[in-house]
């Protein structure tokens, strides 16, 4: 118990910014959102937009994607042009991290 105490008291004290990054899948998720700010096409950018209503509801500004093929099917055309064969298992351990993020940020906003 004493070790969840302290783990909350330090997670609490954080600033949102150091509590955004200390989430699962924040490696995809906060890089994707600064390609989608910046206007850049990249994979984790796709998988922001595939997430996006659920990462607004936990307070992020998130964007949907646009007209075009859904952010689903964009990021796996674009795993797919990178990784070929491989493009299926990385498609997914992307969208897990991303729902990792987004469940992790709800909670924290205890939600």
């Amino acid at each position: 118990m004493v070790g969840t105490y302290t783990a909350a008291v330090r997670f609490c004290s954080m600033t949102a910014d150091e509590r955004l990054k200390s989430l699962p899948g924040a490696e995809i998720v906060l890089p994707g959102l600064a390609d989608l700010e910046a206007g850049r096409r990249s994979a984790f950018a796709s998988a922001v937009q595939c997430a996006a209503p659920r990462l607004r509801r936990a307070g992020l500004d998130a964007p949907s994607a646009g007209a075009g093929a859904p952010a689903a099917h964009e990021l796996y055309r674009q795993l797919s042009e990178e990784l070929g064969d491989g493009a299926h298992s990385r498609y997914n351990a992307i969208l897990a991290r991303v729902v990792s993020f987004a469940g992790a940020a709800e909670r924290a906003q205890g939600g």
